[in-house]
């Protein structure tokens, strides 16, 4: 068996020269098709495509990417979840599910007034579940053409959105002002907090690092995640949701046999806990907090708060900053409940819902996160 230091010396001294032939080409390749949808952002004619080709590029939990489009009615785009890309562990009760849906047609209400249409909003027109989604409409959109009021301070930064999933600097402050403009591009319903006092950046620190843990050790959970790994360009490509393993790293790993889906879930083996180091590291790297609360917790205000999220992620783009949702405490299952009151106490003593939590900080860029074509999201066009 490898050990980690072996590894590490593989992946720095050759291994991938030493692969040579069509192993060596294998470990540099990036996927193809998955990234696509970045590149034909915008390049649709119909105006509702068009805004459903940006859409489509919205954060969601876990890429899962469960928005189904149906395009039968004129100037109207009918919003549904699709029950297959759920996570019925992590998110019993679909809230995030919902979050990731309202970030979505977030995007696509930007996108379409920087086309000239205002997007009219029907949420839930049939009811809504608290306990779970089902088949009812998410959403009807109706595209008002000449109507609609351009946020280019947003909408522009769409492409170079990212969830940052990477260490932050140490050294680099978030200032008081950053938080100030980040906090103004909420106006969907949500209540934006932040802080970046010292104390309050520590004990957040350490209540999302700790709901980190629990997330990996508790097995259901944690599987989950493992489940949705995409290791290495093929699968990437063959799959574009979930969770990308690519690049040069992860292929080589992949190539010598160190990395899979079954090591992973090892709670002994070397991947196993690589990836705890990996995930604390970043946990414990923020330099300032977001969070976004809801007075109650209907689905509209879910919805809400996707909205604010995504607005707020792009708002922290144009300024070059880095936003992670750290969502773990945020969870509703029985093996995350004392996280859960602990975050509710410190950022919602007045009995209001934290819908979103996130880590601020300055980091490296990162690449887009895979994505299926629109073609398979969208039904009747």
């Amino acid at each position: 068996m490898l050990t980690r230091r072996k590894t590490i010396a593989l992946l720095g001294g050759g291994a991938i020269l030493a692969a040579g032939g069509a192993g060596g080409y294998s470990v540099t390749r990036k996927p193809q098709l998955a990234l696509a949808p970045w590149e034909h952002a915008g390049t649709y004619t119909e105006p509702r495509m068009k805004a459903l080709s940006y859409a489509i590029l919205a954060p969601n939990p876990h890429n899962k990417q469960p928005w189904l489009v149906d395009l039968r009615q004129p100037n109207e785009v009918t919003l549904t979840v699709d029950l297959n890309r759920l996570l019925p562990h992590t998110d019993p009760f679909n809230r995030q599910i919902v979050i990731g849906l309202g970030c979505f047609l977030e995007v696509m209400a930007l996108a379409a007034a920087a086309d000239g249409f205002r997007v009219e909003l029907d949420l839930f027109p049939d009811g809504e579940d608290q306990r779970a989604l089902d088949q009812r409409r998410v959403a009807v959109a109706r595209f008002l053409p000449g109507q609609g009021t351009p946020e280019p301070a947003l909408f522009d930064h769409v492409l170079q959105r990212r969830s940052l999933k990477v260490p932050y600097d140490l050294e680099r402050p978030v200032e008081n002002a950053v938080l100030q403009s980040l906090a103004a591009a909420v106006v969907k319903g949500s209540t934006v907090g932040t802080t970046n006092i010292k104390t309050d950046v520590d004990a957040l620190r350490e209540m999302t690092t700790q709901a980190l843990e629990v997330e990996l050790r508790t097995p259901r959970t944690y599987k989950e995640s493992v489940d949705l790994f995409r290791i290495g360009h093929r699968e990437v490509d063959a799959n574009p949701d979930g969770i990308d393993f690519s690049g040069v790293q992860f292929e080589t790993l992949r190539l010598f046999g160190l990395f899979s889906r079954a090591g992973a879930l090892d709670p002994g083996g070397m991947s196993f806990q690589a990836g705890i180091d990996l995930v604390n590291a970043n946990a414990r790297s923020g330099k300032a907090y977001v969070w976004l609360t809801t007075a109650g917790n209907s689905r509209t205000e879910q919805i809400q708060a996707g909205r604010d999220w995504v607005r707020l992620n792009l708002a922290a783009t144009a300024m070059g900053l880095g936003v992670q949702p750290m969502s773990q405490p945020l969870q509703e299952y029985p093996e995350m409940k004392k996280h859960y009151d602990d975050v509710h106490a410190r950022l919602a003593p007045d009995g209001a819902i934290v819908q979103m939590l996130g880590r601020l900080g300055y980091g490296k860029m990162t690449p887009p996160s895979p994505r299926w074509h629109i073609d398979q999201k969208v039904t009747n066009a």
